[in-house]
């Protein structure tokens, strides 16, 4: 049987501040579609792309701009369920929820969860718009209490537990990797000792944190080198602070690179870098390892979930800037170690499989269109 299937997210994409989330969605759906079932897409627009858009054979809709997206949602997706036939509705709560629940009655829902901020905000955002995203996030419960709910990682399902959400209407289903294109080279290591970050560069990232590390790093290895892929409105304070602490000419900020220029990069380093205060799972920890890297990453929710302490890669306490410090040197200075963690790595990476998640969501799909339509 083919469904109709509606995906609401925030993003695309192909948005410039698109992340792990729409890598997600993207390639879960796009294995969907090619199994034979329809999906559409409505999301947040953004000036440089188009209104209508078909990728990966998922119709793309464009509304509203992204500050405002969760207001003018309700009315949107009202509106495309009363001129389309849809099975099922993909609810991804990323950040603000979107609350689908109080505004779609005749279709089942899925929610899909990434993280949640909780005080975490507050160190992103100014104050107003913190408590804006935090006081939202608490509406969870009450609004998703009777939804069944993805989530991508252990850590992510016992924040929802928390909140008041039964286990039973919690599944989780991981992020994966694109192994086709996160794998090994067998080139040797350069013999620049070359630490990598990857990511969008948001204050809660804190990327900051890392570039304070690596003076240390320096100081102890003269010859490291760090290098920041990805962009985002942190960037120029990014800068800033590398300068200020005469490390300008050691950090290569990168801005946005392709998929097939991020690969080669995280097969040069020698190790990657993860200081995030949080995150949903740590997408770029298995591309990382699918690339025969290792991970220093914060011990906090999602990374601990994607690092395998001691194996894969190391874990230090969050802002602890010499642990962060430590731990990488011990990593470039300790080759064997940097070995043994790079075949743990490889193994640990090959568990996620695209295919798999994509296939847990349709299974996950059809139980809940099945259980709606015996109602």
């Amino acid at each position: 049987m083919s469904y109709r299937i509606l995906f609401l997210n925030w993003q695309d994409i192909k948005h410039p501040l698109g992340g792990g989330a729409e890598v997600y969605h993207q390639e879960i759906f796009k294995r969907i579609i090619s199994l034979g079932h329809e999906v559409s897409l409505i999301c947040s627009h953004y000036p440089e792309l188009d209104r209508y858009e078909e990728i990966d054979g998922m119709k793309i809709f464009r509304f509203a701009g992204r500050s405002w997206f969760n207001f003018a949602a309700p009315s949107v997706v009202r509106r495309y369920l009363k001129e389309n036939k849809v099975d099922i509705v993909i609810d991804s709560i990323n950040k603000v929820p979107l609350l689908t629940p109080l505004f779609i009655k005749d279709t089942p829902i899925i929610a899909v969860v990434h993280h949640l901020f909780k005080k975490s905000i507050f160190s992103e955002a100014f104050l107003p718009v913190a408590a804006y995203v935090f006081y939202y996030e608490k509406l969870i419960r009450p609004v998703y209490k009777n939804t069944p709910l993805i989530s991508v990682s252990e850590s992510t399902r016992q924040e929802l537990i928390d909140y008041g959400i039964k286990d039973d209407k919690i599944t989780i289903i991981e992020n994966c990797v694109d192994h086709d294109l996160f794998n090994i080279d067998e080139v040797p290591e350069g013999d620049i000792p070359l630490v990598g970050y990857l990511g969008r560069i948001k204050k809660y990232k804190s990327v900051d944190h890392l570039i304070k590390a690596f003076k240390i790093v320096r100081e102890k290895i003269k010859n490291a080198r760090l290098i920041i892929v990805g962009d985002g409105d942190n960037l120029s304070e990014l800068k800033e602070l590398a300068n200020r602490i005469d490390l300008s000419d050691f950090v290569e900020f990168t801005g946005f690179l392709d998929e097939s220029m991020k690969v080669d990069i995280l097969r040069k380093c020698h190790i990657v870098v993860n200081p995030s205060v949080k995150e949903g799972w740590g997408l770029t920890v298995i591309e990382s390892n699918a690339c025969g890297t290792p991970v220093v990453a914060a011990d906090v929710p999602g990374l601990r979930d994607s690092v395998l302490k001691g194996k894969t890669g190391v874990l230090y306490k969050y802002g602890d800037i010499e642990e962060c410090a430590s731990c990488i040197i011990r990593l470039l200075n300790d080759k064997t170690l940097r070995m043994e963690m790079r075949n743990e790595a490889l193994k640990w990476a090959e568990k996620f499989d695209w295919d798999n998640a994509a296939e847990k969501t349709l299974e996950m799909i059809e139980k809940v269109i099945e259980i709606n339509s015996n109602q």
